[in-house]
């Protein structure tokens, strides 16, 4: 499969399986699973249409790892990022010491102010490493880095969980935990 072909695959599934499953006329059971053959015949049915081995492909190969196949493989899901009500059924974690998160320059002023916030998503979302946060931080114009404090954060009530994919998630970060790293460019 192509490259273009890939995005889109990928792209198309974020969309309605993290935000809008009802699109396809798909409920997101617990932990934010579906049935696979019930996904691809949605999506044929939707002028849409994705093969088994393209979707494999598309979980396989995702740079972000967006998305996972159940242990039996026939349930899929997207491991976060979800903007629909749903239970990931994620545990809590210990977290490292440091988090990263990556942001647009212009968001810095409200973040040091109230702190990271999730909005529309279920948690925010932390890298363990600095060029995944600068990655995201791109995506918003000039990358802006924090640090956050996450070990101190979780000693005092702070509650973590991991996705599958490694994303760090949680409810809010108070701006007493977040660090300005760098601004780059």
């Amino acid at each position: 499969m192509d490259k273009t072909r890939q995005i889109k695959i990928s792209k198309y599934l974020s969309k309605h399986l993290r935000h809008a499953p009802e699109r396809l006329g798909l409920t997101l059971a617990i932990g934010g699973w579906v049935n696979v053959d019930d996904l691809l015949s949605a999506c044929a049915a939707h002028q849409f249409p994705i093969t088994r081995a393209e979707l494999e492909e598309v979980v396989a190969n995702n740079d972000k790892q967006r998305f996972s196949f159940d242990e039996t493989r026939t349930r899929i899901r997207a491991n976060q990022g979800h903007s629909v009500d749903v239970d990931l059924e994620l545990q809590p974690q210990t977290p490292p010491d440091v988090l990263y998160h990556g942001t647009g320059e212009r968001s810095v002023p409200a973040i040091l102010q109230s702190g990271l916030r999730k909005m529309a998503r279920h948690h925010v979302h932390l890298s363990k490493d600095v060029e995944t946060a600068r990655k995201v931080g791109m995506r918003h114009g000039r990358p802006v880095i924090f640090a956050i404090a996450a070990a101190n954060m979780h000693q005092v009530g702070g509650t973590f969980y991991c996705s599958d994919n490694g994303v760090w998630l949680v409810d809010e970060v108070p701006p007493q935990y977040l660090e300005v790293m760098s601004l780059q460019n």
